[in-house]
């Protein structure tokens, strides 16, 4: 479509499972095409990290669809915290009802494809394997070659709030342990912890994510409900407790502070922002050059411990984000930056 009405075409949308989001948006940005393209931004950290620097060479307008970016509640819990109102954040914790399709089993037998499916296309840069049923239309996402588990599903919404209030990029460490797996499909359960260095006048913070029906100590969240999904984020001086994907419920402060008043910038609506990039104004929040590509390797290097976790409970992954390597766990340079099939570009 675009060699044949690449001149048509001002800006695309990529909608497509999480490892052909890539191949699909840097051929577009590399034409000049503004980019809109779904959570989570890429299958891989490596993709992530080129995804923004080719958007920041080609200065075009993108955003990555987590849509909650660009709500009032969301963008208030992240300025209650930037206010100081909980004090110096130690710790955050997330969670999420996902996985909501199976996953942690064994590959599906082949069958016959369907007449209406292109396999090969469909299969894009991925290793080539057999149709089977098992894969479509949302199982696709807890098979490593394909998805990125419950993690990459969710997290790009549920860690967003946090990520904006504290700034949590490039962990220097990460750990995993989990239900175990085949390194083929995501595992039925994972909990993660990320280690996050001092950075700009905020302390070290330590991230834990939950998920497989796995949640945090009931004492955080006080006498309020547990919700399916949610974030609290633990300061010296209070938590705040974020119900909901995008902080979407009302919003508790536990522990002794009382609600502030906050400022911060109302949004026109998140496809809205980009629209309004698009046509010459401010560039969306959610643009893969400032936020979505660091948000992204935020959340993919919990799979890169989680892949480590095969057995159950895996080694502290160390990590160098400038050089984006462990440090201490070798073979990982696949998962890190994946090899396409032919036909399909990752460098240039």
């Amino acid at each position: 479509m675009l060699d044949e009405m690449g001149k048509s075409i001002d800006a695309v949308t990529i909608s497509t499972p999480d490892h052909t989001h890539a191949p699909a948006a840097l051929m577009a940005m590399r034409m000049g095409k503004h980019c809109f393209c779904e959570k989570p931004l890429t299958h891989s950290i490596y993709e992530a990290r080129l995804m923004a620097k080719v958007a920041r060479e080609k200065n075009v307008v993108t955003q990555m669809g987590n849509q909650g970016t660009a709500s009032s509640s969301l963008r208030k819990a992240a300025a209650i915290i930037k206010a100081g109102t909980i004090g110096a954040a130690k710790e955050v914790h997330v969670w999420t009802n996902r996985p909501i399709w199976a996953q942690g089993g064994e590959r599906p037998k082949p069958a016959p494809c369907p007449a209406n499916l292109k396999w090969d296309l469909w299969l894009g840069p991925a290793p080539e394997r057999s149709y089977a049923n098992g894969y479509q239309p949302i199982v696709w996402r807890g098979w490593w070659d394909f998805g990125t588990g419950a993690l990459g599903d969710m997290a790009c919404h549920t860690v967003n709030m946090p990520y904006m209030a504290l700034d949590l990029r490039d962990p220097v460490a990460v750990q995993a342990e989990c239900s175990g797996h085949n390194k083929d499909s995501y595992p039925k359960w994972s909990i993660i912890a990320f280690d996050f260095p001092a950075l700009g006048g905020r302390p070290a913070v330590k991230l834990f994510w939950y998920d497989g029906g796995k949640r945090p100590d009931k004492e955080l969240v006080g006498d309020k409900p547990m919700a399916p999904s949610g974030c609290v984020v633990v300061g010296d001086k209070g938590r705040l407790y974020g119900p909901g994907d995008y902080c979407e419920k009302e919003l508790y402060l536990l522990g002794g502070p009382a609600m502030p008043e906050v400022q911060f910038v109302e949004s026109p609506g998140h496809f809205a922002e980009w629209v309004r990039g698009i046509k010459g104004g401010e560039m969306p929040m959610s643009n893969f050059q400032n936020y979505a590509g660091g948000l992204t390797e935020t959340i993919l290097l919990g799979n890169l411990a989680v892949w480590v976790a095969a057995s159950g409970k895996g080694e502290k992954v160390e990590w160098d984000a400038k050089n984006l390597k462990s440090t201490n766990v070798v073979g990982l340079e696949p998962i890190i930056k994946p090899v396409y099939r032919p036909g399909y570009t990752l460098d240039v």
